[in-house]
């Protein structure tokens, strides 16, 4: 399987994790809370909500376009202090960990 193919399953996986652990929202958040400009939108939505509206739709974007992918990233460290405390942390984190991993390999 290649790369683009493998990123869509584990992004289909992880949004199936999210509606699971009662982390999806039906209402997106305020524009301006999408729009901001610091990592993960730290100062504007919560982890959940940046996986929902930041990073499962542009990297889904860049998949359907066949766009390059990032060579190298981790969210995994980010995910599991942010949402520490929360629901379905776990199922999530091992998403997120085949994405890292997926991505460290060349």
């Amino acid at each position: 399987m290649d790369k683009y193919h493998h990123s869509q399953r584990l992004l289909d996986e992880l949004e199936v994790v999210l509606r699971q652990h009662c982390h999806w929202q039906l209402t997106p958040p305020d524009p301006q809370a999408l729009a901001s400009t610091e990592p993960f939108a730290i100062d504007t939505l919560d982890c959940h909500q940046w996986l929902q509206w930041i990073f499962i739709p542009k990297f889904g974007q860049l998949i359907a376009l066949r766009l390059p992918l990032p060579e190298r990233f981790e969210i995994s460290p980010y995910v599991e202090e942010a949402m520490k405390e929360q629901t379905g942390v776990e199922a999530i984190l091992a998403i997120t960990r085949q994405l890292d991993l997926l991505f460290k390999q060349h």
